[in-house]
């Protein structure tokens, strides 16, 4: 059984590259935090695979997200602060995981690749 996590960005604030980067390891990271240490561990030996797809808005954001919640796996949402290229609060990405592939396939398996 394979681990993975998957980053969900908002392609509608079309960011630019390193601010999506940056956000996207924030995601990873709070996701990493939240998580079980068995979870991250298994993962880890595995060398620790992310998937970055896309999702169209905040909407579809906060929806996927809720989906994996209620599926049971760890999420994190990424608010960003303003100081650079976007407003203070908005919601920019977010992480699923690390957790079995299959169960985040489950929520995620449709989204296009980033």
């Amino acid at each position: 059984m394979g681990y993975k996590q998957v980053i969900l960005m908002r392609v509608d604030l079309k960011l630019p590259r390193g601010k999506a980067c940056a956000q996207s390891a924030h995601a990873a990271v709070e996701a990493v935090l939240k998580s079980s240490e068995k979870k991250v561990s298994a993962w880890r030996k595995e060398g620790m695979p992310k998937i970055v797809l896309k999702v169209k808005d905040e909407k579809e954001l906060l929806s996927y997200l809720q989906k994996a919640k209620d599926d049971g796996l760890t999420t994190a949402l990424i608010t960003d602060a303003g100081r650079t290229v976007i407003a203070p609060g908005t919601k920019t990405c977010g992480a699923i995981g690390p957790d079995e592939e299959d169960k985040v396939d489950a929520v995620t398996g449709k989204l296009p690749l980033l």
